[in-house]
């Protein structure tokens, strides 16, 4: 379990957490939503300890996550969204150098991954499209067998085949004793593969619940009139889709960019309302 309890971060003089706490459980898809800059990617590498907290604590089971144990780092991933690639060399000859450092990876998972995401496992980085390659990193990153897997924007780059592909690898690869966190403001792209959803925005975590929490809280309406109760209401084809308060306890399909703009523009009262 990834626990974060009372964290504070700082860049020099500019505050991108102030005193969150954040709890990661086993057996979850976990999408980190926010918009540029609100520091999605700073979580993630204080969860894998590359950058230290100024104060309050980032723990990997136990385990402190900038002390960077080596018994930890083979039980965790974390793929950047831009990485370097040696230009001459293939995605195979890639996980050879890694494999050393990770015990449980698995070539034949490899192999099949790379197998669905249709790209050869012996062709040079250099000869391959930059989706190509997006797609060999999430192949190899999700065959390193550790326990937790945290993924930076992992759809830039892939056309909509491709993130479909994602999409279906994705949900065959989470576990009981799993934990994956994709980070990402493309929200369209994880829409029915996220649960829990965490948000980020200011310094602080606006929504932190279950796809079950938030549809008990929050009813999502399709194809109605703009209502005036709306924490957000978008035109459709068909008519309007209305994101309010759900006071009678009926059940709705949750939308992510719905959600997305209704928590971003009432932010004090969605807190309110997940407190109840």
């Amino acid at each position: 379990m990834i626990e974060i309890k009372n964290l504070d971060f700082s860049y020099k003089r500019t505050q991108v957490f102030s005193d969150i706490s954040l709890t990661f459980e086993e057996g979850n898809i976990y999408g980190l939503l926010g918009e540029n800059g609100v520091g999605k990617t700073t979580l993630l590498k204080l969860i894998c300890g590359l950058q230290r907290p100024t104060s309050g604590s980032c723990t990997v089971d136990g385990v402190t996550s900038h002390l960077r144990l080596p018994s930890m780092l083979q039980r965790i991933t974390f793929l950047p969204d831009e990485m370097s690639l040696p230009a001459g060399t293939t995605p195979q000859r890639y996980v050879d150098e890694l494999r050393p450092f990770y015990p449980n990876f698995a070539q034949a998972t490899f192999l099949h991954l790379m197998q669905e995401f249709e790209v050869e496992h012996d062709r040079k980085f250099k000869e391959m499209s930059f989706g190509q390659q997006k797609k060999s990193l999430i192949a190899a990153a999700l065959s390193l067998g550790t326990d937790y897997v945290l993924l930076d924007e992992p759809t830039n780059g892939l056309d909509i085949p491709g993130k479909a592909q994602f999409r279906s690898i994705l949900s065959k690869r989470v576990d009981e004793r799993s934990t994956i966190i994709i980070s990402t403001h493309q929200v369209k792209d994880v829409e029915n593969l996220i649960d829990p959803i965490v948000i980020l925005s200011n310094n602080a975590v606006l929504l932190d619940a279950t796809v079950q929490r938030i549809t008990e809280k929050l009813y999502f309406e399709y194809g109605g009139e703009k209502r005036d109760d709306a924490l957000y209401s978008e035109l459709m084809p068909g008519g309007y889709l209305n994101v309010a308060p759900n006071t009678t306890g009926e059940e709705s399909q949750i939308n992510i960019e719905g959600l997305f703009n209704a928590v971003l523009r009432n932010k004090n009262l969605v807190k309110e309302l997940f407190n109840k």
